[in-house]
């Protein structure tokens, strides 16, 4: 559990970090930085997924 928490808080800062860097207004640098977010999320838990059943 300790990892997804660690997922978490560094997904959240690459994902403000972007926002704030990101072209364009405010809405679109706060859409950009949770897409990103969802994003980080989103793939890391289908890579873990899948590599739950690849064996080693």
């Amino acid at each position: 559990m300790i990892h997804f928490l660690y997922l978490v808080t560094f997904g959240l800062i690459v994902a403000v970090a972007f926002g704030v860097f990101t072209e364009g207004t405010q809405k679109d640098k706060i859409f950009s930085g949770l897409k990103v977010f969802a994003q980080f999320i989103g793939i890391s838990l289908a890579m873990a997924w899948i590599f739950y059943f690849l064996p080693w």
